[in-house]
């Protein structure tokens, strides 16, 4: 999951879970408080709406508690000089944080409670008969006293005037509203912190997961350990950052193993150059030295040592410009020459001068051209006519035929035209058909030098075909022949439009 997309389900979780596991436990709270609540003041029909209203709630506790002082009233007004009746009633308001005060006249006669609020509350009290129809609501007495007021009015039974008074401290929460806003607080900060702490683990956990895969990654690039794989774990943002580094991984794995194939083979190569050029400069020095010490005493013998110092020269110089060719072509230092060239002319020229030089060789040569006239590449022509003769070359080297014959055709394959080379040499064995374009190798494991080359001329052949856009692959048998085939593609003129 991209990481926009867990920040945005990040945003929405803590904003709606806290808000539904908040109300589902409110409700919780709020059902087992509400029964706490009414079984402990004996009451009923509570409600959230009541619960929340602290001046609600604490009219319905002193509900009951109301209509028994009413009672007790009605049935004998003579109770209310019972200062033990009053102190016992008075203990029961006072488990529900209310207090009774009777009043005689103008006389306070009895007073469930001392101290500064209740003599600030006795100015305020309500006269005689100001009770109304909601007396059992009670009336709110602001200012300083900040009480809740029941009053019932009776007559003693001397005729004077009394009233009683249930007074309710509204600056006093009852326990359990104040239990129930407190546990809805945890709560609150629970769900906030369980939320949270969720959200975290699992954004931590997506984020740190492929970090630490890429940690551990670039510590073993940063050792040269190449030899593990990357595998992303998500299709996000840091999983794609996983492939990348996968692909950095490998093109430095690539890297390290062609520097490695490299400098193998350029050991090769001094190798091969001390082995290939170890046979010619022993010759000449033999040579050489048969002139000094007069073996070669005939004019005759002096002229074929000559000729035979001449030759080995020449194989050494061959050696070193196909070395260097080969060295300039690797590091493209080779500027090519491209040039849109007509397939029959270009060819047709090519096989007139392969014609001359192998008959001196005494080798059949045919020149098949089946390619419209007007058919083009564009190609550089030197060095597509060093890939013909690099390819003519090798196969005398290896001609073992008394009729040697080598066949030159041309043929159009759609897009591209396809070059033949065939001869009737002792072929390539299957083994080393696969690698006869590799440098350096030949398929004489004696490396006999008589043969001549550096066996890099197949490897010059294929590095110039490849930069032409083209393709170069061999079939053979052994004992019948060997052809080779590349392919160049075809210039298209595209149309302007006027």
């Amino acid at each position: 999951m991209k990481i926009k997309n867990r920040l945005v389900i990040a945003f929405l979780t803590i904003i709606l879970i806290p808000i539904i596991l908040t109300t589902s436990m409110g409700v919780v709270l709020c059902r087992y408080q509400i029964h706490a609540i009414e079984k402990t003041y004996g009451i009923k029909d509570t409600t959230l709406e009541s619960l929340s209203n602290s001046m609600q709630m604490l009219s319905k506790v002193t509900e009951r508690s109301y209509d028994d002082l009413k009672q007790m009233i009605v049935e004998d007004p003579e109770e209310m000089n019972d200062a033990t009746k009053l102190d016992k009633f008075n203990q029961k308001l006072s488990y529900k944080k209310a207090f009774l005060l009777v009043r005689k006249d103008d006389t306070i006669v009895y007073m469930g409670a001392n101290g500064k609020a209740t003599q600030d509350v006795i100015p305020e009290l309500p006269k005689y008969g100001e009770a109304d129809s909601n007396a059992k609501n009670g009336v709110y007495l602001g200012g300083v006293a900040q009480m809740l007021v029941k009053q019932i009015d009776f007559k003693y039974p001397d005729g004077a005037k009394g009233s009683a008074f249930i007074l309710t401290d509204v600056k006093n929460v009852i326990p359990e509203v104040e239990e129930f806003f407190v546990d809805l607080l945890f709560v609150i900060v629970v769900v906030l912190v369980l939320t949270a702490l969720i959200l975290i683990m699992w954004i931590y956990r997506g984020i740190m997961g492929p970090l630490s895969k890429m940690k551990k990654a670039a510590n073993n690039i940063k050792e040269g350990n190449l030899d593990f794989e990357i595998k992303p774990e998500a299709d996000d943002e840091l999983g794609q950052l996983c492939a990348d580094l996968e692909d950095m991984r490998k093109r430095l794995k690539d890297n390290a193993e062609e520097k490695i194939k490299y400098d193998r083979e350029n050991k090769e190569l001094i190798s091969n150059i001390s082995h290939d050029l170890k046979t010619p400069v022993t010759a000449i020095k033999g040579y050489a030295e048969g002139i000094i010490d007069g073996v070669a005493d005939t004019p005759e013998k002096r002229d074929k040592y000559i000729r035979t110092i001449y030759n080995k020269a020449s194989e050494m110089d061959t050696l070193i410009n196909e070395l260097t060719l080969y060295s300039k072509i690797d590091t493209n230092r080779i500027p090519y020459n491209f040039n849109i060239i007509s397939v029959n002319d270009y060819f047709t020229d090519c096989a007139e001068d392969l014609s001359l030089e192998l008959e001196s060789k005494n080798v059949e040569f045919g020149y098949f051209n089946y390619v419209d006239p007007s058919v083009k590449i564009i190609a550089d022509a030197e060095q597509i006519k060093r890939v013909v003769h690099n390819i003519v070359n090798n196969s005398l080297k290896y001609m073992d035929k008394l009729k040697p014959i080598i066949n030159l055709r041309v043929k159009d394959v759609g897009d591209f035209i396809q070059v033949e080379l065939e001869d009737n040499g002792k072929g390539i064995e299957a083994k080393d058909l696969p690698n006869i374009f590799d440098r350096f190798y030949r398929t004489d494991a004696s490396r006999n030098s008589s043969k001549g080359g550096s066996g890099i001329g197949l490897s010059i052949v294929k590095k110039i075909v490849e930069e032409h856009g083209g393709k170069i692959w061999a079939t053979s048998r052994e004992d019948t022949g060997t052809t080779m085939y590349f392919v160049l593609r075809k210039y298209q003129e595209v149309p302007v439009n006027e």
